[in-house]
């Protein structure tokens, strides 16, 4: 497996931890105090940073950070917005259509190189 999709593919799983680290205490933890929610969070996201910093890593050897960057970004709204909606209940909007096309056009201009546009 090419160092690109190695680097894609620990991103989205290192996303996954970073997401549930970041926002599954809003469901499971809003009646503890936000100390134990905070605690519970870093344990989390430790197996994120297992991840993602190889990811990176490897990543850099074949992307430029602005590229890794974006990268995750694009990662994250796409983690994100499927969490939000089935797991925490939120209401999808057209906002997180407006956010996916700015992405999009994040990442052609900072691939577009790699593109043979």
């Amino acid at each position: 497996m090419n160092r690109t999709w190695i680097t894609l593919l620990l991103l989205s799983a290192s996303n996954i931890f970073m997401t549930f680290a970041w926002y599954g205490h809003l469901k499971h933890l809003s009646h503890k105090h936000w100390i134990i929610a905070a605690v519970i969070s870093w344990g989390i996201a430790f197996f994120e940073y297992l991840l993602q910093v190889p990811a990176n890593r490897i990543g850099h050897t074949v992307m430029s950070v602005g590229q890794l960057k974006i990268l995750q970004e694009v990662i994250t709204l796409s983690v994100f917005v499927p969490f939000s909606i089935l797991y925490l209940k939120e209401k999808l909007t057209v906002d997180y259509v407006y956010a996916g096309c700015c992405l999009m056009g994040a990442v052609f201009f900072l691939f577009r190189a790699k593109l043979h546009f």
